[in-house]
């Protein structure tokens, strides 16, 4: 039995790589999730998803820790 996903992002849109950036358009019927970068071989997210959210928080979180080392 295949099990159908159903999502709110509709057709369109990019898959990202969370480790790289690079960018690609989004496939129907592929999860980007599924994809693998081009680039490094990481998973890809799609852009604008929760994961995606996640990710950006994360490394915003992360620029914000790190000491100002500009001021030199």
């Amino acid at each position: 039995m295949t099990v159908q996903r159903k999502h709110e992002m509709g057709a369109g849109s990019r898959c990202v790589c969370p480790k790289c950036g690079v960018s690609i358009a989004h496939r129907d019927g592929v999860p980007c999730q599924e994809e693998r970068c081009p680039a490094c071989g990481a998973k890809l997210l799609r852009e604008g998803s929760e994961h995606h959210r996640l990710f950006l928080e994360k490394q915003t979180r992360k620029r914000q820790q790190r000491p100002d080392t500009s001021e030199k």
